[in-house]
């Protein structure tokens, strides 16, 4: 067997860490971020909320149960580049179908393995999330200063609008599960919607309109949904003011709303807050959460890099005039808002995903909450008429 080409990881600081080339050899350019599951990097991979950026496996032993097409999340791998410390050698799944090394390269995922990710870890958890490039293979061979020139010319996450990379280009329609309750048409905007999302709406009952992120509000109305539904994604939500737009005008229709993870940054800013960037993000499934409603704490999956910029205690008046406003789920480990709930309108988002297909299941209660919000309005509105 051919030993792998060298490859290089470089930090936008300067920081270099030397390695082994893994999937496909040459470029890749992105925002290094770190993720803490020990399980679960299929869905990690194929998310594609991890659009844009390279992605640092924290557990050290990762490809071992090798890749499955009943576990994709998306059509295609998303990350913009991969980082491991030690490649599974052997693959020992029964439902494996190939390997996670063969998987990369086929994608054309530029990765990097043999180095000291706790390292890189702690640097990035020090210093932040920065940009960052993986040079294999020729690229390897590139003078430093070359190197370190693409990586500070890369894009950066603040200010970047990745829904157009990630969204559906024309509706896709997925029917409710058989033997659930009928609600009606859902819109879900495709912001980077993960396929677990889908099953679990679709099992609730409702018959899934996947829309492209480009939809009008006009064009949403002709659609006529029981509810819409934002989905997770990539970028920052300050760049997203035609998605924050059109969810006003939802909000202002009355129709029931959630949102997860993206949808809960522009659920934060249709109610008149801001957000701002986490110094290194939320990422991995074992993240502490409090429902402040209940006084549980649930052990929750995350990805995001942004948060809501909003009092954690008591309600607040919504800038935008929504009414009444307070914050549902609050992060253990720094304070962060985990959640926001409306008082006046049937509007509620979470900032972790309660569909985690690899765990944990905490959450899954939340797809019970938008059920019963929807059939509750469709009741009142039935009442009403």
């Amino acid at each position: 067997m051919t030993a792998p080409a060298p490859a290089v990881l470089v930090l936008e600081d300067g920081t270099r860490y030397t390695g082994r080339a893994y999937g496909a050899e040459g470029r890749a350019l992105g925002e290094a971020v770190f993720a803490t599951g020990m399980t679960g990097y299929q869905e990690t991979l194929t998310d594609p909320s991890y659009a844009g950026q390279i992605v640092v496996q924290t557990a050290p032993h990762i490809g071992n149960t090798g890749m499955n097409d009943e576990d994709m999340e998306s059509r295609r791998v998303w990350v913009a580049g991969y980082v491991v410390r030690d490649p599974s050698r052997v693959v020992s799944s029964f439902r494996s179908l190939r390997s996670l090394d063969d998987e990369l390269a086929q994608d054309g995922i530029v990765g990097i393995s043999g180095i000291d990710t706790r390292a890189l870890t702690r640097r990035l958890r020090s210093a932040g999330s920065m940009r960052s490039g993986i040079f294999s293979g020729a690229e390897a061979a590139l003078p430093d200063e070359e190197q370190l020139a693409a990586v500070r010319a890369g894009r950066d996450m603040r200010g970047l609008n990745l829904s157009a990379e990630v969204s559906v280009l024309e509706t896709r329609v997925v029917p409710a599960a058989e033997g659930s309750e009928p609600l009606g048409r859902l819109a879900v905007l495709d912001l980077g919607v993960k396929e677990s999302t889908i099953r679990k709406l679709a099992l609730r009952g409702f018959e899934v309109h996947v829309v492209p992120q480009t939809i009008t509000v006009e064009q949403l109305r002709e659609l006529g949904p029981a509810a819409v539904f934002y989905s997770n994604g990539p970028g920052d939500p300050a760049a997203s003011d035609a998605h924050v737009e059109l969810l006003q005008g939802v909000l202002r229709d009355g129709l029931p709303f959630f949102g997860i993870c993206f949808g809960n940054q522009l659920l934060g800013r249709a109610l008149g807050f801001g957000t701002y960037k986490l110094a290194f993000g939320h990422r991995g499934i074992n993240q502490p959460v409090l429902d402040k409603a209940t006084g549980r704490i649930e052990i929750t999956a995350h990805n995001h890099g942004f948060a809501v910029d909003a009092p954690i205690e008591g309600e607040i008046e919504s800038p935008a005039g929504f009414g009444r406003v307070e914050v549902s789920h609050v992060g253990l480990n720094d304070r962060v808002v985990e959640g926001l709930r409306a008082l006046d309108i049937p509007a509620f988002s979470v900032q972790y995903h309660p569909e985690a297909a690899a765990g944990p299941h905490d959450s899954d209660y939340l797809f019970d909450r938008f059920r019963d919000l929807v059939a509750e309005h469709r009741s009142t509105k039935g009442a009403a008429q």
